[in-house]
């Protein structure tokens, strides 16, 4: 299994409980498919760098997983049919 690491930006119109269950779908659907969560760090509510289709903020979410090759891409899939995230990306871990 090789190691990978997301990070993802939700709206900020959703509330805290919102915020919680889509970060919980995101890792159970790593687990789900054969992926071990490592490490889930919620930074919270933080100021974009630039506005994204006029919102300046976001909860930002790193998750650090383990996974088979396919898994990152239907992550991938689903982070981008998924209208509360802003902004994504899935990046494999160096050695």
């Amino acid at each position: 299994m090789r190691k990978y690491e997301t990070i993802f930006i939700l709206n900020p119109s959703l509330d805290e409980e919102a915020v919680k269950a889509t970060v919980e779908k995101f890792k159970g659907v790593i687990e789900s498919n054969g992926g071990a969560v490592e490490n889930v760090d919620f930074w919270g509510r933080r100021k974009l760098a630039y506005e994204i289709n006029k919102i300046s903020e976001g909860y930002y979410t790193l998750f650090n997983f383990s996974a088979g090759p396919e898994l990152p891409k239907e992550l991938d899939r689903l982070f981008r049919i998924n209208d509360s995230v802003i902004r994504h990306i899935i990046v494999k871990e160096e050695k």
